[in-house]
């Protein structure tokens, strides 16, 4: 803190400190009482030493000197009554306390205690009064007998001490007039002593004096109690308040004293709590307090002096812990800023602290509301800060100043009080404010301020600009990023010169803008590197010079000796004279060029309009709705008031509104038809309804459109990149549901309106979290409302996010930049409690939960997009741009037109703009504004708007006299409000009129008055006045409400409005209110927007925007295409009628041209803009739903397309068959989720034009809506006032400020992300913000939703939950196939006579060698493989493509399956069950794995093959190793003979390649947890990766020369191994004395697809049709178990389970057991099918090759039927094709290659291929088999002999295998003639005597493949091939493979 004097650490002052935190903390409510050593080292000393002591003496003896009432000409209950305001925490009125009522027969007189006895003190003064020890005798004041003081005794101990400190919390006290004793709470000790409060009771507010006795010994008042500190707390302006940036106002006592207040009204609970002087002087403690003049002066701020400021009221404290950074406020304030707090004209002296100074800001750390925090604490300035005006002691200068009695001595580092120069004094005249109608204000510049003395009140000093001069604290960061060097920085003449040339240009309806000056000064900068140094004597000169282009608006003052002589002699100028002879400069600019401290300057801005817009601008919202309150409250406004009784014509206007009714004689005027002179009596129409025939109008729609659709699906998208950022934030794989709760400011309304949404959409239905009928009515309870409730809602749900840890909650912020104040600074302000959203969103249970996202939603995310943003700027999800989405569309749909568009309508050149000014209105408020000068603009705005809006009432009916006198903008609204329903083809609708009053209560005036005269004026069934408060639900008159029930066709009888959409089509004016606007949706029928009252108190881009934000609306496309194309002339500015000032300075209506022009006003259809042709634009229903209303889309059909898809196919892990969504119920997008209605009913309805009545082309246009703006907002918004900036350049929001003096300027092209990053680097929160102390990194579960106002993103958010749902069921889900099998039924009845019954649990062995094998492989994988021939062949092909060209897969059908709890799972699962199985624990690192060798010699291979093991510590237990430990010795088997119930003896090999993520390897699970052994078995390359993701899983690494081979290699190999394994085995248990056959002979070999196991088990009859079996999970534990169980197990070479699909799982399988081929899940014999092997180098059908040569061999091969597998489509790894491409890339051709071209004649120049020769082989024979085999396409009788092989020809050619091993089991092919013959790397076992058995057709053919050319000629021969076959040199053909990739040869022939 620069030199800050406050950091010795006493002792003395420790204990107290230590005392005060201790106790703090046991009696605070909250828990988080401040610190101790911020205590000790953030607060300085009270200054000087003793100051307390003194001040409590001095306090004393002026409290007990007689005339002390007289001190000021008030009654001394001045004081207490402003406290009183003060301390109240809210704006007045009051909010009203609700008190118990009395019992009965208590006594409820004032000043009596509820049992009769008197306790004023003027009657007990003498009488003796009984004190228990430790009590103290008080005076306490009631507001219903202020001149009464009543006496009470309180225990001390809760009383404060002479420091203001150490009150204990509570109330101890007892009655002194009827003696009860013991009352704990003063809320009923309150009571009993009868207060008759309307506020919350505090002891602080009420208990006032400490009662002592005279020297006659009678009691009399005493020294004021001391509650805050070490002063006696006056009344303040901005008492205990929170915002560490406030103020207090401007504007109080001018009129004369009318009420005692203080200066500032209003308890601003948006300050620090501000510290009250007992007087102006004590804050130097040496002062008299009698004085009545106090004097300012701003300190020099030197490095090392320790001056104190004591900033007067309105310094607004934000920069860092100093609090006189360099900042601003509200795009004009900054943090030196001083407003004077204003004096009553007949200057007083002033009661204790009644000064004019009566607050000084704290601008120390920030503000926790804690009773120990010094009030007294004054911050020493840095060396830094802005000069700011401070408080300094004078001795003996002019003026009266009563004598200093007993000077104190002076504390250490007290300023020594001096005489002051009088150059340095600027005394401001005593009348100034009243006398020339303006308070001027002081900008800041360049150097020290002078004191001021005398009236300080009636200035204020801003330090608006102040930043802009500041470019020399630009860090070299942003000076390289501005593309500055620092030698460019700007001298202080320059600058001077361009603040003049800046106020000169300045219109006279504009007010200076710090943004704008700093792009100057900016530009400036860049243009001229080097600045042209001034001279001393040419700046006068210059400034002159600059100054006289303003046509005497901006004057310079140039004064030699200091600055306060230029600003004395202005203010002097301003007082002098009569006013209407002065011709006043806007702007002065004083400079003073002294020799000794350089130049210096400041602006006094004199101007009236830019005066006053300063002054108020410098306060916060709150702050200047408590000023309006306060003028309200205290009657300042009776001037005005009484200038508004009368009409422009001078008429009384009550009298005129009485006379008006009783010539009515209760008629009123009739609705929906007819003109304003139809009548009829006011009793009739209770019954009336509208016309019938509109009653299915309304019939509400949900819809999801495409641009909520995009953003949904964003916001999953990076829901799942948090999931997938390898951060373990979030953890989608163990959520199974989602639940919610929305956030929302405190407006009923809001709630209501959400709540509708959620029912509308039918997404609590499609969570599950409710029913259909319950979703009706619990919708309300997912809705919350940030107000003091929130806090036991939010703990239900933290609760209901602790208890469910499977559940993925999202807790949804909506209209989060609303009240972003930091909960350390929370306080009531306004009414309003402040922080709620800081303490729910941010508190540690919410940012813990790792089960618990938190969405914030906003329209103005630029609070949230500050440099200490909470939210990583990669979890922003922005709304994709209108451009974007308008493309896309056709001309009649609607289209979204929002601010920008408002904005660029203002160049459509409409006769008629839907953004307007009203100038009329304009003009009449500066004539009134010149006149009042005290009030608030906003007051007199309303007043104004009041009466333009009753008389144009008036004019419309009972006096056209008036209609010159109203502006033609209301006069044009109130017509159409009142003829909209009678016209042609409305059908009794009418528009909305929205009027937006931001103080409550001149809202309830307004509504209050407009109703009055509307039931005066007979207009009360016309149109309904409603007051739109957040804070309480609508009100409407029942006739209104039964129209409305009329139009939706509502049964129900107690049905009223909730939410403005449901005031649809109705004629009404919506008086809205409130500080901002929250986000409420209003109807399709608002048709004018009156923002006449938002002026420049709205100077931040979001207080501006929100208002604006109010008309974006949904609008027709060709509305805005007709519209930008339309060239009609602008109106002309001189045809707009003006307002003049007459003789009699009578405030003049417009004259409009002609009554019947203006009575069309507001119907001018020529352009179709804000035309009223839209009375029937309302018959398109309004789906009250999320904004896009009726935004229909042109091609629902693909969008459902699009939905039912929906998380199908979420990133690679979660892809799904497109085909499967018609499977789908669509009941995510389906208007009720209940029912699932088809595509073509739900979703391409378009909403109902049933009525197109009248005129049916125009009636579904929807029209922007007319937004009427005052000037200044005009000006920003519109942008085109020549310089003035647009709203996107202002600060972005008050609770933020810039972090740079100067910034790059910001367009409106910067829009989503690249916005937020501007906002992001160049905005930092203020110290009040809830960001300002956020932890330095954004929150990972923490995503903002950002769109503009009104554009649908509650249906966004609401669809997000619903697809977030949908995918973690997906992820629960998988896609299985799901194929047709060919079941072989048609062929059963002729194949065996052995039937084995379905519900037998293990097969015969007899019985199965009786079966019959089926040879065909049936399952869908191999649907595109050559069907076997066998006796009972389908008689057809199927139907099949021709040409094998298409490459691609076709997609096999699947179905989407809940994952059961026996499932295989992928890397992707974590659970808390199987995280051990799967995760490495840190302990356990992948070194803790051993790699084991493990080599065997390979008969087939004839070489030794050396396998590695990599073998996890836990899991050695399965391996058996060398005595030393080290070598691996042999894989453990167990025994046949185990009986074990849990063992499972096989151990299971999975082959995988390419699926280390995806794979379903973890079978934790599926085993049900016990224990079993899984290798996987891996290729070398791949090692590492699945080292990475199964830390804990055996691998088998294959040897590199199979790294490109097939899975074939891989299952040779595990055979291989196995059957090594089992002999090694055999070997070691048979020395332990076990038989070799009891070695256990099986493994599983599994595929890494199988996810779920099922079973037909035996059921109840009701349960399935058949009354036999249902098909159940089961585990594969389970399905192993059973089948190592089987008797005589070892007689089998094969068991596996049947492939599931959904029509076999519908009826139980006939046979228990069959023959057929087995795959993807097989418990596989390795001692049975030792000489039978996998085809090594096989990349397909490797399991039919081998079934079939099993089956040959005469080995059994059982599959249990009883049991199916479902096998998960993954769409990554496996056996997938290789991607076939050129060996030499040089010659790479872009043309696919054809599998034509795989194969080439030997030698040839063709293309040679990057493939294994295998792979090119296998892939030309199933798609080229058709020219090699002609004879044999779709000849299903005549099939291809296959010796010892089966090969893929391509589904149209049948093969006939043969075994050519002796003893084999083969087809009897007697009969049988083959079409052709394929011999595949035969070996020995073929010879010529075994092909001369087949018989051929003539023109069969031939192919012989062969490892190499020689092998083929050898073959051919060996074969005597040539006999039968005739072969041609042109025939041979090789595998298009380069000769080191050896490629394979074969060679064709033709049959002779």
């Amino acid at each position: 803190m620069g030199n800050s004097y406050a950091g010795q650490l006493k002792s003395a002052r420790f204990e107290e400190a230590l005392h005060n935190s201790i106790e703090a903390s046991l009696r605070s409510s909250s828990g988080d009482p401040q610190p101790i050593f911020t205590q000790l080292y953030l607060e300085p000393d009270p200054y000087p030493g003793n100051m307390e002591a003194d001040i409590k003496l001095k306090a004393d003896t002026a409290l007990h000197s007689e005339g002390h009432e007289l001190l000021n000409g008030h009654s001394s209950n001045d004081l207490e009554e402003l406290e009183e305001d003060d301390d109240s925490d809210s704006s007045s009125p009051p909010l009203p306390y609700l008190q118990t009522p009395v019992p009965d027969g208590c006594c409820t007189l004032d000043g009596f205690c509820q049992a009769g006895k008197d306790l004023r003190l003027v009657t007990i003064a003498a009488e003796p009064i009984e004190v228990p020890p430790g009590f103290e005798l008080v005076g306490a004041k009631s507001p219903s007998i202020p001149e009464h003081i009543l006496v009470c005794a309180v225990d001390r101990r809760f009383l404060p001490d002479e420091n203001g400190k150490n009150a204990l919390l509570g109330f101890s006290g007892n009655c002194v007039g009827c003696g009860e004793k013991g009352f704990r709470y003063f809320t009923e000790f309150s009571n009993h002593i009868n207060l008759k409060l309307s506020t919350q009771p505090k002891k602080q507010k009420h208990l006032k004096y400490y009662l002592v006795k005279n020297s006659q010994g009678a009691l009399c008042k005493g020294p004021l109690i001391c509650w805050k500190d070490s002063k006696t707390r006056q009344f303040s302006s901005g008492a205990s308040t929170s915002k560490p940036s406030s103020s207090s106002s401007l504007s109080s006592k001018e009129n004369g004293g009318t009420s005692g207040h203080s200066s500032s009204p209003f308890s601003l609970s948006d300050s620090p709590p501000t510290r009250m002087a007992q007087a102006s002087s004590v804050f130097f403690g040496s002062q008299d307090l009698g004085r009545d003049c106090s004097f300012l002066k701003p300190l020099a701020s030197t490095p090392g002096n320790k001056t104190l400021p004591i900033v007067p009221t309105a310094l607004r404290v934000n920069g860092p812990a100093n609090g006189l950074g360099v900042d601003v406020h509200p795009s004009l304030l900054s943090p030196s800023q001083v407003s004077l707090v204003p004096q009553t004209q007949g200057y007083r002296t002033p009661d204790l602290g009644d000064s004019p100074v009566s607050s000084a800001m704290n601008s120390g750390p920030p503000k926790k509301r804690h009773r120990s925090w010094h009030p007294s604490t004054l911050v020493p300035v840095p060396p830094t800060a802005v000069p700011v005006p401070a408080i300094r002691p004078i001795v003996g200068s002019p003026g009266s100043v009563l004598a200093v009695s007993s000077p104190q001595p002076l504390g250490v580092g007290v300023i020594q009080p001096q005489p002051v120069a009088a150059g340095e004094t600027v005394i401001i005249p005593e009348n100034l404010l009243s006398s020339s109608g303006v308070r001027p204000v002081i900008l800041i510049g360049h150097g020290t301020l002078p004191y001021f003395y005398g009236n300080v009140a009636n200035i204020v000093v801003s330090p608006l600009l102040v930043g802009c001069y500041k470019s020399s604290q630009l860090t070299e960061e942003n000076l390289e990023t501005l593309g500055l060097h620092s030698s460019q920085m700007l001298s202080v003449e320059m600058m001077i010169l361009l603040t003049l040339q800046y106020l000169a240009r300045l219109a006279s309806n504009q007010i200076p803008l710090r943004e704008e000056l700093e792009q100057i000064v900016l530009k400036a900068m860049l243009c001229c590197p080097g600045n042209p140094a001034i001279s001393p004597s040419q700046l006068p000169w210059l400034a002159r010079l600059e100054a006289s282009v303003s046509g005497g608006s901006v004057q310079v003052v140039v004064t030699h000796n200091s600055l306060g002589e230029g600003i004395s002699e202005s203010l002097r100028s301003l007082g002098e004279g009569p006013q209407h002879q002065r011709c006043l400069p806007t702007y002065v600019v004083v400079i003073c060029a002294s020799k000794m401290n350089g130049n210096e300057f400041c602006v006094l801005v004199l101007g009236k309009y830019q005066a006053r817009a300063l002054a108020e601008g410098m306060l916060t919202t709150n702050e200047f709705l408590k000023e309006i309150s306060y003028e309200l409250i205290t009657g300042k406004v009776s001037v005005l008031a009484s200038h508004f009784k009368s009409t422009s014509l001078g008429d009384n206007l009550d009298k005129q509104l009485v006379r008006y009714q009783r010539r009515r004689k209760g008629q009123v005027i009739l609705p929906f038809q007819g003109d304003v002179t139809d009548n009829i009596h006011s009793q009739e129409p209770a019954s009336m309804s509208p016309p019938p025939e509109t009653a299915e109008l309304l019939n509400r729609m949900f819809q999801i459109y495409p641009a909520q659709l995009t953003v949904a699906r964003s916001l999953l998208s990076q829901v799942c990149s948090i999931a997938d950022s390898g951060t373990q934030n979030l953890d989608l794989g163990r959520f199974c549901k989602v639940d919610f709760l929305v956030l929302v400011p405190p407006s009923h309304i809001l709630v209501h309106q959400t709540a509708q949404r959620i029912r509308q959409s039918g997404v609590l239905v499609d969570l599950g979290n409710e029913d259909a009928y319950t979703a009706h009515q619990k919708s309300e309870k997912y809705v919350v409302r940030l107000d003091a409730d929130v806090h036991t809602k939010m703990e239900a749900f933290m609760k209901k996010v602790k208890q469910n840890p499977y559940t993925l909650f999202v807790l949804i912020h909506d209209n989060s930049h609303v009240d972003l104040t930091s909960a350390l600074s929370g306080s009531v302000c306004h009414g309003e409690l402040q922080g709620l959203a800081d303490r729910v969103v941010n508190c540690q249970e919410v940012l813990d939960a790792m089960n618990l996202l938190v969405l914030q939603v906003s329209c103005f995310p630029y609070t949230l997009q500050t440099h200490q943003s909470r939210i990583s700027i990669h979890n922003e999800i922005h709304w994709p741009s209108s451009d974007s989405l308008q493309r896309e569309l056709p001309s009649n749909e609607l289209v979204y037109f929002g601010l920008r568009n408002y904005s660029c309508s203002l160049q459509w050149g409409v006769a008629s703009p839907i953004l307007r000014c009203d100038d009329a209105f304009e003009k009449m408020v500066h004539t009134l504004l010149e006149r009042h000068p005290h009030l608030h603009s906003m007051v007199i705005r309303s007043y104004l708007l009041i009466q333009q809006y009753t008389e144009a009432m008036m004019a419309l009916t009972s006096s056209p006299s008036l209609r010159d006198h109203i502006t033609p903008e209301t006069l044009a609204m109130v017509e159409d409000l009142i003829n909209a329903p009678s016209r042609e083809g409305s059908q009794g609708r009418g528009h909305m009129l929205l009027v937006r009053v931001p103080s409550l209560q001149l809202a309830m005036l307004a509504r209050e008055r407009l109703e009055d005269v509307r039931d005066k004026l007979g207009l009360q069934l016309c149109f309904a006045v409603l007051l739109g408060s957040p804070a309480s639900e609508l009100n409407l008159s029942r006739n209104f409400i039964n129209i409305l029930r009329a139009w939706k066709g509502c049964e129900n009888e107690e049905w009223v409005p909730h939410t403005y959409e449901d005031l649809e089509g109705l004629p009404c004016i919506v008086i809205l209110t409130g500080k901002e606007p929250l986000g409420e949706t209003f109807p399709r029928s608002l048709k004018y927007t009156d923002l006449r009252l938002i002026d420049s108190s709205y100077l931040t881009r979001t207080a501006l925007e929100q208002e604006v934000g109010l008309a974006c609306t949904y609008v027709s496309m060709d509305v805005v295409q007709e519209s930008k194309t339309s060239t009609a002339p602008r109106e002309s500015d001189g045809e707009k009628t003006t307002v003049s000032l007459n003789d009699g300075d009578e405030l003049e209506r417009p004259q409009s041209n002609g009554s019947a022009a203006t009575r069309t006003s507001g119907s001018l259809v020529e352009n179709g803009v804000s035309s009223s042709d839209l009375a029937d634009s309302f018959q398109k229903p309004s789906t009250s739903t999320s904004q896009p209303e009726g935004l229909v889309t042109s091609d629902m059909a693909t969008i459902t397309e699009g939905f039912k898809q929906e998380c199908d196919s979420l990133g690679s892990q979660l892809s799904s068959n497109p085909l499967k969504a018609p499977n789908d119920p669509p009941s995510h997008y389906s208007s009720s989720s209940s029912s699932s209605p088809s595509p073509s009913s739900s979703s391409t309805q378009r909403p109902s034009q049933s009525t197109q009545c009248g005129r049916a082309s125009k009636s579904s246009r929807v029209s922007p809506r007319t937004v009427i703006l005052s000037r200044p907002a005009y000006n920003l918004l519109s942008g085109e006032s020549g310089s003035q900036l647009s709203s996107f350049s202002l600060l972005p929001h008050a609770d933020v400020s810039w972090s740079s003096p100067l910034r790059p300027l910001i367009t409106h092209n910067l829009q989503g992300a690249e916005q937020s990053l501007y906002y992001r680097q160049w905005t930092v929160a203020r110290q009040h913000h809830a960001d300002y102390e956020a932890p330095p990194g954004p929150h990972p579960r923490r995503l903002l939703l950002s769109g503009p106002p009104q554009v649908g993103k509650t249906g966004a958010y609401l669809q997000f939950l619903r697809i977030l749902f949908r995918m973690l069921i997906r992820l629960l889900e998988v896609d299985v196939y799901d194929d047709e099998d060919d079941e072989e039924e048609e062929n059963t009845d002729g194949m065996t006579d052995v039937m084995t019954p379905a519900n037998v649990q293990w097969p015969d062995i007899e019985d199965i060698r009786k079966m019959p094998f089926d040879p065909n492989p049936r399952d869908s994988k191999f649907r595109k493989a050559s069907p076997v021939y066998s006796d009972k062949m389908p008689k057809f092909f199927k139907e099949f493509k021709k040409e094998g060209e298409n490459q691609t897969q076709d997609t096999r059908m699947t179905k989407s399956i809940r994952l059961s709890r026996f499932a295989a799972h992928n890397a992707f699962h974590h659970c808390e069950q199987c995280h051990q199985y799967c995760e490495a624990v840190p302990t356990t690192q992948l070194s803790e794995c051993s790699l084991h060798a493990f080599t065997f010699c390979s008969s087939m291979l004839g070489e030794e093959v050396q396998l590695q093991f990599f073998i996890p510590k836990a899991k050695e237990q399965h391996f058996v190793f060398s005595h030393q430990g080290s070598h691996l010795e042999s894989l453990r088997l167990p025994l046949v003979s185990t009986k074990d119930p849990e063992l499972l003896k096989s151990p299971i090999f999975t082959p995988t390649t390419g699926r280390q993520e995806h794979g379903l390897l973890n079978l934790f699970h599926a085993m049900e947890g016990a224990a079993h052994l899984h290798i996987l078995v891996v290729k070398q390359f791949e090692m590492p990766h699945y080292r990475k993701y199964w830390p804990n899983h055996i691998l088998l690494v294959l040897p590199a020369m199979f790294n490109n081979a097939g899975v074939g290699a891989a299952r040779f190999m595990i055979k291989e191994l196995s059957y090594h394994n089992l002999e090694l085995e055999r070997n070691r248990l048979e020395e332990q004395g076990v038989k070799r056959q009891d070695v256990w002979p099986f493994i599983v070999m599994m595929d890494d697809s199988c996810v779920l196991w099922n079973s037909y088990q035996s059921a109840d009859a009701s349960e399935t049709s058949d009354g036999g079996l249902a098909l159940a999970n089961v585990s594969l534990k389970t399905v192993l178990q059973h089948m190592e169980n089987t008797p005589k197990i070892s007689l089998y070479a094969m068991c596996g389970v049947r492939k599931w699909s959904s029509t076999l799982a519908r009826k139980a399988p006939r046979n228990a057991f069959s023959r057929c081929h087995l795959h993807d899940f097989v418990l596989l014999n390795v001692d049975l099918t030792q000489n039978v092997q996998y085809d090594l180098n096989r990349y397909a059908c490797e399991e039919v090759d081998f079934n079939l040569r099993v089956n040959s061999s005469g080995l059994l091969m059982c599959c249990f039927n009883n049991f199916s597998l479902m096998k998960k489509h993954i769409p990554v790894g496996g056996n997938k094709d290789f991607v076939v491409k050129p060996k030499l890339v040089e010659i790479e051709n872009k043309a696919p290659i054809s599998s034509s071209q795989y194969v080439c004649a030997p030698d040839s120049e063709q293309t040679l291929l990057d493939a294994p020769a295998q792979f090119l082989l296998e892939r030309f024979l199933q798609s080229c088999s058709h020219r090699l085999f002609p004879k044999a396409v779709q000849n299903k009788n005549n099939p291809v002999l296959s010796i010892d092989s089966y090969l893929n020809l391509s589904p149209e050619i049948s093969v006939c295998y043969i075994n050519s091993r002796p003893h084999s089991t083969n087809l009897n092919h007697q009969g049988l003639v083959f079409s052709g013959l394929l011999l595949y790397l035969c070996d020995s076992f073929v010879v010529s005597g075994l092909l001369k058995r087949f018989r051929f057709l003539k023109g069969a053919t031939l192919c012989v493949i062969c490892q190499d050319r020689s092998s083929l000629r050898q073959t051919i021969a060996r074969l005597e091939l040539e006999d039968e076959w005739q072969f041609r040199l042109r025939d041979e053909f090789q595998t298009a493979n380069c000769s080191e990739d050896r490629p394979l040869y074969f060679l064709t022939g033709r049959h002779v």
